[in-house]
C-alpha cells in the first residue's frame, strides 16, 4: 500500500454496538487520529453484527490490500483473530490484558483493580450490598472487572450480586431491574449507557438517587456530567488510550518488537450519583 494511502482497521463487531451511541469509542478514535492522521495515516471504521463477520472483513481488507494493520478490541479467551491476523500477514494491535494476545503488542486497563476501586469506594460509602451490572462475560476485559470486584467485595464482607449486559442502553434496564430483586442501595456500571439506563429505569420506580442508590459508571464520557444527577464514574483517559494504541500500530506497522503499554491510571470522581 502506497504511503500516502495507509489505512489503520478498527472493526467494532457487537450486534448492540452503534458507533454513535458508543462515547468510549469516539474518544478513542479521536486519540487514534491523533498521532494517525500526522503520519499520513486514515483510520477506517467498519461495525458488524458478529465476530464470523468481522473476520471475513479482515480477510477481505488483507485480499484488497486496504489496511496497513489493525487493533482488536473486546478479546475473548484463545480469541483465533489473533492467529487470524497473523496469518493473514496484517500488524496488529490489541486493546486489553498482553494475556490474551502473546506475542502482539497491547493496550491495557486494569480492569479488575479498577473494578477493586469502585467496590471499595462504595463500601466506604457505608454500602453493604453493590449490584455490578457487566459487559458481556465471554470478553476477558468483564471476566477481569467481575473478577476484582468479587475479590474486594469478599475482602470487605459485602454482598456483591452481578448481572450481564451488553453495553446497549436496552441491556442496561433489563439487567438494574434483574439487580433491583436483590435489593442493593448501589450499582456500578460497566459503561456509561448502561448507567444511564439505570437511572431512568430508578427514575420511574420512584428510587432516589443518590438518597436510595447510588450508581458509578465506567470509562466517565460528557455523558455522566450531562445526566441527572451527574453520574459518578471510574474516568479514563480515552483518548490518551487511542494515543497509545496509535503509537503501537505505527511500531507494529514498521516491524518494531511487540511492546507492552499501560493506560494512564483511572480514577474515580464522585458526582451527585452517589453519597
Amino acid at each position: 500500500m502506497a504511503q500516502s494511502q495507509r489505512r489503520v482497521g478498527l472493526v467494532l463487531a457487537r450486534a448492540s454496538r452503534v458507533l454513535g451511541e458508543e462515547p468510549y469509542y469516539h474518544e478513542f478514535i479521536e486519540g487514534l487520529e491523533r498521532v494517525l492522521t500526522p503520519a499520513g495515516v486514515s483510520v477506517l471504521v467498519k461495525v458488524v453484527t458478529d465476530r464470523e463477520a468481522e473476520s471475513r472483513t479482515y480477510e477481505r481488507w488483507a485480499e484488497q490490500d486496504r489496511v496497513s494493520g489493525v487493533i482488536l478490541v473486546d478479546l475473548v479467551p484463545g480469541d483465533d483473530r489473533v492467529a487470524l491476523v497473523e496469518g493473514l500477514g496484517l500488524p496488529a494491535v490489541v486493546l486489553g490484558a498482553p494475556s490474551t494476545a502473546p506475542g502482539l503488542p497491547t493496550v491495557w486497563t486494569d480492569d479488575a483493580g479498577y473494578a477493586r476501586e469502585a467496590i471499595r469506594f462504595l463500601a466506604e460509602g457505608g454500602h453493604t450490598v453493590i449490584g455490578q451490572l457487566s459487559g458481556p462475560l465471554s470478553f476477558v476485559h468483564t471476566q477481569l472487572r467481575r473478577d476484582g470486584a468479587r475479590a474486594e467485595a469478599d475482602e470487605l464482607g459485602v454482598t456483591l450480586v452481578q448481572a450481564e449486559g451488553d453495553y446497549s442502553y436496552e441491556s442496561g434496564r433489563t439487567a438494574t431491574g434483574d439487580l433491583l430483586t436483590h435489593a442493593p442501595t448501589a450499582l456500578v456500571c460497566d459503561n456509561d449507557l448502561m448507567a444511564l439506563a439505570a437511572l431512568d429505569l430508578l427514575r420511574e420506580r420512584e428510587i432516589a438517587v443518590p438518597a436510595r442508590m447510588s450508581v458509578v459508571a465506567w470509562d466517565d464520557s460528557a455523558l455522566c456530567q450531562l445526566a441527572a444527577p451527574a453520574l459518578s464514574a471510574i474516568s479514563h483517559d480515552v483518548v490518551r488510550i487511542g494515543e497509545l494504541a496509535a503509537n503501537a500500530m505505527l511500531d507494529a506497522m514498521a516491524g518494531r518488537p511487540a511492546t507492552v503499554y499501560q493506560a494512564p491510571p483511572a480514577h474515580i470522581v464522585a458526582r451527585d450519583s452517589t453519597n
